[in-house]
């Protein structure tokens, strides 16, 4: 890798031989279609054969699919500029020829699909095509990804980003990504409520849709019964977002300042439990303490006869189930800030005679800010986007999100209802975003700089410790006793009427068994279980990978477009995920990107559905990075890929890990976004759970969902162990510095 970087430094055109090579390996060697119900490679023996399995330079020659050429004439323009000095002329032939081949072969694609032209008025401008195409396959998508990496190289060459090649290849790669697998796909679902009853284009359609009491409606200020449905769903986020800054925060605090080292394992661990689990797990065991017959109205039936009431369902219920599952994500963001924190801010603080109180309120919590917006942000998203808690505890609570589940999967079957409804979402998270972006404006968070800093962290204050202890440790408490009542289902052998211990349900689910042939896998789960590992697995890097350079551009260089650049990135968590499943069927169901049914529809789902987490994560922790360490770095002659892996890297493992690590667990637990993608082939956990709780089958449900926390808290200790901690050459609270010998 070193010798690669080296060698890119030395030899500046040694990138562009490099992806016109792989441009044109990629015609030669890789079938250019998707291969249907097989993988790719095993049809490499037939890449010079049938116009199914044939190569991009036999499909464009032999069988007859011309437009393919483009590719290839845009590939041989972008050789011509390695005869070409580095300047603008050379950045001429890579523009022309990247763009040339890019969007010849892109718009093509769109336009010729599986039963020829995709448009009437192309088939009634042109005629009938005597040839058609299918989805690109691996040797489309490398000539593609060629030609947008030559494409990068010539805006380089002509002076934009700073002539920096790596800088350019990235934003316009991931560009390329988020809009093709967020803006497009959310846009085809979204176009929906503009279309009227007949299927026409009507401006009007989306307000004679939205326009009502059912959604804008005050009736509760005004002595009514409720409020409309955008209402409700807005202050519930607000409530959520703040209530899990805040505990999230109190708990990054207590883990980092103030808890010992024996604290502070079981703390994180227990702190992170809500985010390990589906999330109808943390439902039910409201519903078994709270509910009619929950544990809490049995007590007070018996104690001060007050019979039964269904007093949990509704606001109060979600926003208590929304605190458990979303609190762990603003921990893990801020977890990071405060260690980032340097104590010689507040050493010197103190030094000028200021409390530690004073310098908590003054310094400290000033300087977590960019932590705190990007929580409260992710909160908020989070929280309008969720429907499993407010369909498993809403009642008669109404949100946006389940509104939009009942409008798709309902019998009403509304896509244009629920398309317009999720415009409201969209715009919710706009305004957010626009306004965490006016609250720290221009501001510097600098604390952590090319300079030493082995300061001692400063304690907390008495009184800001002993409030953080009576919150922290009683919710954590409380976390504790949902779980143990969830969980305590799948030991016993039916709920409710039989409580003999049992471990049934775990047999039936994971049961091993000796055949004639060896170890048999008899379980009914263990197909999903080992889907569902493969797939997250695969997400979890690429997630991880994508959001914290998406952070790295977005907090280190300047481009046009950047505001739009990263509200895309952001724009998958504004929408409910079952909108994100059915986009994913609208958009991909077709030429040119044709993954319906595939195993790679749903990893790009659980990509692009995590993708903001890590990029919020990285964005907050670059905050606090000092442009002078990427200075110093380029200045001694590294490059920009070198300063990234071997200086900015190190110094964001809390964010690696936040994003590592909610990207997989969440894979491995959603519900919304992937409902509608699974198949017999590729069946998930969460799937296989739902379908046991819809035959009435909670044991086995809650047994499975005990093995996934055992799985994913093994594979977060792997993350951290793997990844490590970040070094900033700082004392512990407690440690006293090395005495010094006198002389």
């Amino acid at each position: 890798m070193i010798y690669l970087e080296l060698l890119v430094n030395k030899h500046p055109n040694q990138a562009i031989r490099l992806w016109i090579a792989l441009g044109l390996l990629a015609y030669l060697l890789l079938p250019w279609y998707a291969i249907q119900d097989t993988a790719w490679y095993s049809v490499l023996p037939q890449i010079f054969a049938g116009p199914d399995t044939a190569n991009g330079l036999v499909q464009t020659v032999v069988h007859g699919r011309v437009w393919l050429g483009l590719g290839l004439v845009g590939l041989g323009l972008c050789a011509v500029s390695l005869w070409l000095p580095a300047g603008r002329s050379q950045s001429g032939w890579l523009l022309g020829g990247g763009l040339l081949g890019f969007v010849g072969l892109l718009a093509s694609g769109f336009m010729i699909g599986a039963r020829g032209w995709s448009f009437a008025a192309l088939n009634t401008q042109f005629g009938e095509l005597a040839v058609n195409q299918y989805g690109i396959g691996m040797g489309a998508f490398i000539a593609l990804l060629a030609l947008v990496m030559l494409t990068a190289f010539g805006l380089a060459r002509r002076g934009y980003f700073k002539g920096d090649m790596f800088i350019a290849s990235s934003v316009l790669g991931c560009s390329v990504l988020l809009l093709l697998f967020i803006a497009f796909p959310v846009t085809k679902a979204l176009y929906g409520a503009f279309l009227n009853e007949e299927g026409h284009w009507a401006w009007s359609a989306i307000f004679e849709r939205i326009g009502n009491e059912r959604v804008w409606g005050l009736g509760c200020v005004s002595g009514g019964m409720r409020c409309g449905v955008a209402w409700n769903t807005l202050f519930l986020a607000l409530l959520t977002a703040t209530g899990t800054v805040i505990l999230g925060t109190m708990m990054a605090l207590l883990a980092e300042r103030s808890a010992g080292p024996r604290v502070q394992t079981p703390l994180r661990v227990v702190a992170l439990l809500p985010i390990i689990t589906p999330p109808f797990v943390v439902g039910l065991g409201l519903i078994l303490l709270f509910g009619r017959a929950g544990v809490v109205n049995q007590f007070l039936e018996y104690a001060f006869d007050l019979p039964p009431t269904r007093w949990f369902y509704g606001l109060f219920g979600i926003w208590i189930a929304q605190l458990f599952a979303f609190t762990p994500i603003a921990f893990m963001i801020m977890r990071g800030v405060v260690q980032g924190v340097a104590p010689s801010m507040e050493e010197a603080a103190q030094t000028l005679r200021a409390s530690r109180t004073k310098t908590f309120f003054t310094v400290t919590l000033p300087l977590l800010k960019p932590g705190l917006a990007n929580a409260f942000l992710v909160g908020f998203i989070e929280s309008i986007a969720d429907f499993g808690n407010p369909i498993v505890v809403g009642g008669q609570f109404s949100v946006l999100s389940t509104d939009i589940f009942f409008a798709i999967v309902g019998a009403q079957y509304d896509q244009g209802k629920a398309a317009s409804l999720a415009w409201i979402l969209t715009m919710f998270a706009l305004a957010v975003f626009a306004m965490q972006r006016a609250l720290l404006g221009k501001q510097n968070y600098t604390t952590v700089s090319g300079k030493g800093d082995a300061g001692i962290p400063m304690a907390l204050p008495d009184g800001v410790r002993r409030v953080l202890n009576l919150v922290v440790y009683p919710w954590l408490a409380f976390t504790v006793v949902v779980y143990l009542f969830a969980f305590a289902g799948g030991f016993v052998q039916t709920w409710g009427r039989d409580y003999t211990l049992t471990l049934a349900h775990f047999n039936t689910a994971f049961g091993l068994e000796w055949g004639d042939f060896g170890l048999v896998w008899a379980g009914t789960a263990w197909n999903s279980f080992f889907t569902t590992v493969k797939l997250a697995g695969l997400a979890a890097p690429m997630t991880a990978a994508v959001g914290l350079l998406i952070a790295y551009l977005l907090a280190r260089t300047e481009f046009r477009g950047q505001g739009g650049f990263e509200f895309v990135a952001l724009l998958a968590f504004a929408i409910p995920g079952t909108v994100l499943g059915v986009s994913y069927i609208l958009a991909f169901n077709v030429p040119p990107v044709e993954l319906t049914g595939t195993g790679l529809i749903i990893v790009l789902s659980f990509m692009f559905r995590n993708l903001p987490v890590g990029v919020r994560a990285g964005t907050a922790a670059f905050k606090q990075l000092d442009k002078s360490l990427d200075e110093a770095s380029v200045m001694l002659r590294a490059s920009t890929l070198q300063t990234l892996r071997h200086v900015v890297l190190p110094l964001l493992k809390p964010a690696l890990v936040a994003a590592l690590v909610y990207s997989f667990v969440r894979a491995m637990t959603t519900v919304s976004a992937v409902i509608f993608l699974v198949t017999a082939e590729n069946e998930l956990a969460t799937s296989y759970i739902i379908g046991r709780v819809g035959n009435g089958d909670y044991g086995v449900a809650l047994a499975y969902c005990t093995v996934l926390i055992i799985l994913m808290s093994a594979a977060i200790a792997l993350i951290q162990f793997l990844v490590g901690e970040r070094k900033l050459g700082r004392r512990k609270i407690g440690l006293k510095p090395p005495a010094i010998a006198a002389h």
